[in-house]
């Protein structure tokens, strides 16, 4: 099995799915991961948005699942606001999932990524017990539709990550991996931590990042490149233990995102000649 170079829709900020396909094909790849959420709302039109996507040509890798209610202003406020942690939305973040889940399952995706929410380090910490019982129910609703889970790093250390999955105890569930994010809430070494949870691992996110100055605050997403992630040491571990997982460009700041994708599409290229190699035909 080959991987795929893709890049996250919501990255491009698209209008429509036709705005959607013009971005990608400007982005110079052929694949995308898929949010979810304006299908679900009725944003856009499902049928058209598969349709645009598959005459172009471009593959859907994945699909990502927003939570309801979330507020990233502060490191504070995401750990108020994030995944499925706070009470408030966890109903309607529960119905959001079997939607989604239906959603993948009409159109083919068989893997969702999403934001857990911070997961404590300490296991006799209450809520510990109260989101791994809610993940638990997230990862059985995508488990019934035939889709797997990926929970995306960062809001928690590679460590506590992996006994949060073990405690799960649910094969279908996994790893999203972003080395930015790492970074951005200050978790952990990029490198050491997808050595750590390489066999959990089923997506990677191509993102980079520099170190908050002030701790307790946010870093600041950079252009893959031009932050801190080591990407040859990164690619290396890559290349040996994850050769078939996805890599996924994702732009969360700037306003130029297509070039953006373009920038980090060539340094991709470069380091991990075996996407292509690697492809069919």
């Amino acid at each position: 099995m080959s991987a795929s170079l893709a890049v996250c829709s919501w990255s491009l900020r698209p209008e429509s799915p036709r705005d959607l396909v013009d971005k990608v094909r400007a982005s110079g790849v052929s694949a995308v991961q898929l949010a979810l959420g304006p299908i679900r709302r009725g944003e856009w039109d499902e049928t058209e948005t598969v349709s645009l996507l598959k005459d172009a040509g471009i593959e859907i890798v994945s699909g990502m699942m927003e939570t309801a209610g979330e507020d990233y202003s502060t490191l504070e406020t995401i750990r108020e606001t994030g995944g499925v942690r706070p009470d408030a939305t966890w109903q309607e973040n529960l119905a959001g999932a079997q939607l989604d889940a239906e959603l993948a399952a009409r159109i083919g995706i068989r893997l969702v990524t999403f934001h857990a929410g911070f997961i404590p380090h300490d296991r006799a910490d209450p809520e510990w017990s109260k989101l791994i019982g809610r993940l638990r129910d997230i990862v059985d609703v995508y488990h019934d539709h035939g889709v797997r889970l990926g929970l995306e790093t960062g809001q928690e250390t590679a460590d506590t990550l992996i006994e949060a999955l073990d405690a799960l105890d649910r094969p279908s569930a996994g790893v999203n991996f972003d080395p930015a994010n790492m970074i951005l809430y200050a978790m952990g070494d990029p490198n050491a931590s997808i050595a750590t949870l390489a066999p959990r691992v089923v997506q990677i996110h191509i993102k980079d990042a520099n170190r908050a100055a002030t701790p307790g605050t946010w870093g600041a997403e950079v252009p893959v490149g031009t932050g801190e992630v080591d990407w040859a040491g990164f690619f290396a571990i890559v290349g040996e233990r994850l050769r078939t997982c996805d890599l996924v460009i994702e732009r969360e700041a700037g306003d130029d995102r297509v070039n953006d994708v373009i920038k980090a599409a060539s340094v991709v290229r470069e380091m991990a000649g075996w996407i292509e190699r690697d492809a069919p035909g």
